[in-house]
């Protein structure tokens, strides 16, 4: 069979220009109906022929089999024509199209190291998505070595492979979140390495994280005092207040609040969109899960019954004949304590930081995040977007499946 005319073609034009391509790699790409055991028929002939396939891609979208490799034909038994002559007769019983091209055609220009980096992105699906980010990518000099798309409802995940090069890590990090935020998309950003480590442990803060609100705002408005406690929490979720010293100050003025009052709470207790079928979700794949609250033990050991957690940690609130003394027990639940539970949580499950998830929304949750292997800013005040791997936004809580690699996906990124 006559070599098809793309490739003689593209053959003819470079022996115009260039000596002839002495490479041993070639690319095969297939295309066609998908059904079972294509692969299996596909891969026989270069099998037989000695052909060693160094690479391959497969994927199915929506019924369309995909597939690349590259086979180096250095110790084969036959020529890249010769293999390509027996694919071509095949080819129409298989229900496929086929093109042999030498690798050389196809190899791109960058030079210098590569520095490989797993970008998930986010958002409510639209049409543009994906030329928006690789536009941005183009911009700031990122090559895209893969990519791949899932959809789940209104919610389309787009993860790429990106290289970043030779660049500054983290200020090309920073400037592509912002960016992406710029263009109402979630971004988060995962060092290969770091990616590939198996996630086990998430722990969550709980107030605007798990819970849609701050559970001592909601405390304060019950008794009229929901103007100052708002305002000095506030202050302190962005940086301005020291946690503990404002944390102390807003019970104080809760002091003579009937146990009463927190139980209505709870009873309207509002969790955020998405909560509860992400750590059902999480928890039906093994993961080990934990609240660490800077907020109070009540309502953290509300949660841990209603949603399974396997740890929580907060504050305790002081109580005396069923009224709150305005006081706290024992150690304070700050940012520092954050921290070193994360720490704690890893070495009690024997496993390494790497394999820990964080979620968090303030300043509180700044050491969590970083002593995490992934740490998540979720809806999130500036000053933990910037220590974090990248940010959800309110609505894209369970979106964090797909960051995690655990929602339905057309094809995996690795």
């Amino acid at each position: 069979m006559s070599t098809p005319l793309l490739v003689r073609l593209m053959q003819e034009k470079k022996s115009e220009t260039e000596p002839p391509c002495s490479s041993h790699l070639w690319v095969i790409s297939v295309l066609g109906r998908d059904r079972p055991g294509i692969m299996r028929d596909l891969l026989k002939v270069p099998a037989a022929m000695k052909v060693n396939v160094v690479d391959l891609n497969q994927r199915v979208l929506r019924g369309l089999f995909v597939m690349s490799m590259i086979a180096d034909f250095e110790k084969a038994e036959a020529s890249p024509q010769e293999l390509e002559s027996c694919l071509q007769q095949m080819a129409p019983s298989l229900g496929v199209e086929i093109s042999l091209l030498p690798l050389e055609l196809y190899r791109g220009g960058r030079g210098g190291n590569k520095n490989l980096q797993a970008v998930t992105i986010l958002a409510k699906d639209r049409v543009g998505i994906i030329y928006d980010v690789s536009s941005l990518a183009l911009e700031m000099g990122i090559n895209i070595d893969k990519a791949s798309v899932t959809a789940r409802g209104d919610l389309i995940s787009i993860e790429f492979l990106m290289d970043f090069g030779d660049r500054n890590e983290n200020e090309i990090r920073s400037d592509l979140r912002f960016r992406c935020e710029a263009l109402g998309l979630d971004v988060v950003v995962q060092g290969l390495d770091k990616f590939r480590k198996e996630k086990r442990l998430i722990v969550f803060d709980m107030d605007s994280t798990i819970v849609d609100f701050e559970t001592i705002n909601q405390m304060a408005q019950f008794v009229g005092v929901d103007a100052e406690v708002k305002n000095i929490t506030e202050r302190a979720m962005n940086g301005e207040l020291d946690f503990e010293e404002a944390l102390r100050e807003r019970v104080r003025l809760l002091r003579g609040t009937p146990i009463s009052a927190l139980e209505e709470i709870a009873k309207d207790i509002r969790l955020t969109p998405g909560s509860e079928e992400l750590i059902n979700h999480l928890k039906s794949v093994g993961y080990k899960t934990a609240l660490i609250s800077g907020g109070f033990t009540y309502f953290t050991d509300i949660l841990k019954a209603r949603l399974g957690f396997d740890y929580t940690f907060a504050n305790q609130l002081e109580v005396r004949d069923d009224v709150l003394t305005g006081e706290i027990e024992g150690d304070i639940i700050d940012a520092q304590a954050k921290g070193r539970i994360v720490n704690y949580l890893a070495e009690l499950e024997g496993m390494s930081l790497d394999n820990v998830v964080a979620v968090g929304d303030g300043a509180n949750d700044c050491l969590m995040i970083q002593n995490a292997g992934l740490g998540v800013a979720f809806n999130a005040k500036d000053i933990l977007k910037k220590v974090s791997d990248g940010n959800l936004s309110r609505d894209n809580l369970l979106g964090l499946l797909n960051v995690l690699g655990l929602a339905n996906r057309n094809a995996d990124l690795l």
